[in-house]
């Protein structure tokens, strides 16, 4: 039984792999943006929607603003990538924007970081999970009727492909990640063609509906905001950028060049895709509507659509227009976009355990995130990101809009905090540098970076003054409750690193070395552990040694005594008193007045224990060994060694059994001689 959880793991993970393989694990720039870029290329999916559905609150008329909230979400889109890149030259360490915050404004502006970019990381799974539920959902019933549970369902295969490893995961994504690109781009350069070349018109499904607004009569400042709300909705399609400067270790050499290519690359693909979309959607006269209004706001021949409508996605009724609605052109469009929904949390995987990871070696988190699984992934990152993404799944029910509002205010704090540190790295190399070429590069960067934290600032605060009382305020409560907690997992690591501190060897504190060594060990009857368990102790040579037993029952103590003396074991025994029948208790008692009597001796505590081979025997066995080994380490001054013997059941573990060798575990206890016996 004990071979079964690693017989699944190895099912499910893989083999292990040597460290040595880490190489072989590094991604070229094709298999890197599928890997890196899909968070960001996926947004299309929902981005371009939620501006046109925010628009939708003062009706169909201010559809005719969309092309320019659109404009303004493509120039930030194209600030921060070109900025980003200026981030992989400087900064290939993989720390992004946390390493690029901590360098250049501190460990608390850096901690900032840290703390918004794991809030979004989760929050990128799970929207992107969700929104995929939603697209699968409307050709199967089941699915919408269990959306919650589908989503976690996929988030569980999603962690399971990561813990395989970022290769084998990057291959995986790789074709659907293209095949979305290359479905997405080839239905809008058909649309142009039709809108442009041929002269057709482009009728969306949804094209005759009519759209009652929620507020009619907007104006003024009112007029304004929700103009800055549908552009802080859009700018969803920003979520993603940083996670190649996070990735960039990853990458095959060289790292910063090809990090900046694959960056450039996805920037200009997911524009391109982005501003197609809204393009052919308001050509084709896509309507839409919040999904929890849209059933009494959306007006089908004269009548509110009802209970049972469904809001066919943008891009599905773009699809539609542009190929039909149920062609197979059309089924492929949904079908590639479902897909990458689910991929998208990909990026979130491949981001959030890097970043744990160097945060661990900083001390920030438990060092357990540090350390890389038997597939050379950083599983316990991949798995805590799960666990977090599948409960905001369950808690929000797996609805988009609501999981929406949350979303992209870590992003864009993350961005400004490192686009202000990026300036303040040009400027101090700056005071350094003499070569004319070199100064004009650094001076451009840091335009690059300077006009980049203007607009990610602005952004920022239209994002919060916008979705704050929708549930931005969520995350603004979360990232201080993981920022203070990093701070407490720090202090209570430099407090522990000062305790262990070794002092200089000039320096020795004498109360460290023990007076003398006082051997106890533990006996419940006479038998082959015992015997192991005193030899054992009388081979470390201690001060003195004992055998002590507590007597829950008097007449199994006397027969112990008896036996005891008549085999002429030369180890004194105590037997302790235990009028209420505990064992712990007297032993710690015990143990504590030997401790009294000689505060600078140390006292060993020998436990026999067996070692057993089948799950249910483990019930059965070691039970008070266990309960007493964790009384006693909380003991200053009191060593616990436990003296194994294996049962035979044990050899299943070993697979063979093993040949008898010095001191195996059931060779029978010899009473050393006269001339051998240690006093004691």
């Amino acid at each position: 039984m004990s071979k079964v959880p690693d017989l699944v793991k190895r099912l499910l993970v893989g083999r292990a792999l040597r460290s040595t393989a880490l190489h072989h694990q590094l991604l070229p720039k094709r298999v890197a943006l599928p890997v890196f870029a899909s968070d960001a290329l996926s947004s299309v999916a929902y981005a371009p929607q939620e501006i046109l559905i925010i628009l939708s609150i003062a009706g169909v008329g201010l559809y005719s603003i969309s092309p320019w909230v659109a404009a303004g979400v493509v120039l930030v889109m194209l600030v921060v990538v070109a900025s980003y890149r200026q981030n992989v030259h400087a900064y290939p360490s993989g720390g992004g924007d946390y390493e690029v915050a901590t360098t250049n404004l501190g460990p608390t502006a850096g901690l900032t970081v840290a703390s918004a970019l794991l809030v979004d990381y989760v929050l990128t799974v799970a929207v992107s999970v969700a929104n995929g539920a939603d697209y699968v959902g409307a050709t199967i019933p089941f699915v919408a009727e269990h959306r919650p549970l589908v989503a976690i369902a996929i988030v569980v295969l999603l962690t399971i492909m990561n813990l395989r490893g970022i290769r084998e995961s990057g291959v995986a994504f790789a074709v659907p990640t293209y095949a979305f690109m290359g479905a997405v781009i080839g239905m809008i350069l058909w649309g142009l063609f039709r809108l442009v070349v041929l002269g057709q018109e482009l009728r969306a499904p949804t094209a005759d509906y009519k759209l009652v607004a929620e507020q009619g009569d907007l104006a003024g400042f009112a007029l304004a905001f929700l103009v800055l709300r549908a552009f802080s909705s859009g700018c969803a399609a920003l979520t993603g950028v940083e996670a190649i400067s996070n990735g960039v270790p990853a990458f095959r050499k060289p790292k910063s060049r090809n990090a900046a290519t694959t960056l450039l690359m996805m920037g200009l693909i997911a524009v391109t895709m982005f501003s197609g979309i809204i393009f052919l959607g308001l050509k084709s006269g896509v309507t839409v509507a919040d999904p929890a209004t849209a059933p009494r706001d959306i007006i089908i021949d004269g009548h509110p659509a009802g209970p049972d409508y469904y809001q066919q996605p943008i891009i599905a009724q773009v699809a539609s227009a542009v190929f039909g609605h149920g062609s197979v052109l059309f089924v492929v469009i949904a079908a590639v976009t479902a897909l990458i929904l689910f991929l998208a949390a990909n990026t979130a995987f491949n981001g959030f355990p890097v970043l744990g990871s160097i945060l661990a070696q900083d001390r920030y988190l438990p060092r357990q995130l540090h350390t890389r699984g038997d597939r050379l992934a950083f599983s316990n990152g991949i798995v805590i990101l799960a666990a977090g993404a599948c409960l905001l799944i369950w808690a929000f029910d797996a609805d988009v809009s609501k999981l929406l509002n949350l979303y992209i205010v870590g992003v864009f704090v993350s961005f400004t905090l490192s686009q202000i540190g990026m300036v303040r790295h040009w400027t101090r190399h700056l005071r350094t540098e003499s070569d004319a070429r070199a100064r004009f590069h650094m001076m451009r960067s840091r335009l690059i970076n300077g006009f980049g934290a203007i607009m990610t600032g602005l952004v920022l605060v239209v994002v919060l003054a916008t979705k704050f009382t929708h549930g931005a305020y969520i995350v603004c409560i979360a990232m201080p409750v993981l920022f203070l907690m990093m701070k407490g997992i720090r202090r209570h690591y430099d407090r522990v690193a000062a305790e262990l501190a070794a002092p200089e060897e000039s320096e020795i504190d004498e109360s460290m070395l023990p007076a003398r060594n006082h051997a106890v060990v533990l006996v419940s009857k006479i038998h082959k552990p015992t015997l192991r368990a005193l030899a054992y102790a009388r081979a470390t040579r201690p001060s003195s040694l004992e055998a002590v037993t507590v007597m829950v029952d008097a007449d199994e103590a006397n027969r112990l005594r008896e036996e005891w003396d008549r085999r002429g074991i030369d180890v004194p025994l105590k037997i302790l008193d235990s009028p209420y029948r505990e064992i712990t208790g007297p032993v710690l008692e015990y143990v504590k007045s030997l401790r009294r009597r000689s505060p600078r001796d140390v006292v060993t505590v020998y436990i026999p224990e067996y070692v057993v081979g089948r799950w249910w025997e483990h019930l059965l066995h070691n039970q008070s060994a266990l309960r007493l080994k964790g009384r006693l380490l909380f003991k200053p001054g009191v060593m616990v060694t436990s003296v194994p013997f294996q049962l035979a059941s044990s050899d299943r573990l070993k697979g063979r059994r093993e040949p008898a060798a010095p001191g195996a575990s059931r060779r029978s206890y010899q009473p050393p001689s006269k001339d051998t016996q240690v006093k004691t």
